[in-house]
């Protein structure tokens, strides 16, 4: 069992994103659904934790509300060999409302942050030939 797993908090949507997340990534997958009974604070029979893997990390969700929102603050790190794949990624967590940021960059259609990026990307940025990586990071 892992130790620290990201716990994403939603309005009313946890079930929906994470069919949503573990369509996109491979090795992705629910594990659990518990639903709110009578006398809990959500609708009975709605999903109240959800508990599902993505790419081998395991993650919790909860329709806790809407007291809280996701900020630019957090985001996952996806990394992905080829353009195809980024595209690939790019395309689905944009997609149905998301929004494109800037350096790999955006935020899905639930306004949580991710960051598509090469593996080589930190390579090229962080070569010593400050020209070189000068033009890595304004390309």
């Amino acid at each position: 069992m892992q130790k620290i797993s990201p716990f994403l908090w939603f309005d009313d949507q946890a079930q929906e994103a994470a069919n949503f997340y573990v369509s996109v990534l491979r090795n992705s997958w629910i594990l659990s659904v518990s639903r709110y009974g009578d006398g809990g604070p959500g609708l009975t029979g709605t999903a109240m934790p959800v508990t599902f893997t993505l790419s081998g990390l395991e993650f919790q969700a909860l329709n806790g509300g809407p007291q809280f929102a996701f900020s630019e603050a957090i985001c996952f790190l996806v990394s992905a060999v080829t353009q195809e794949a980024i595209d690939h990624l790019w395309d689905k967590l944009t997609s149905g409302g998301g929004e494109p940021g800037q350096c790999g960059w955006l935020k899905d259609r639930y306004g949580l942050s991710w960051q598509i990026v090469a593996p080589i990307l930190g390579k090229l940025t962080g070569d010593p030939d400050p020209d070189k990586s000068g033009r890595v990071m304004q390309a």
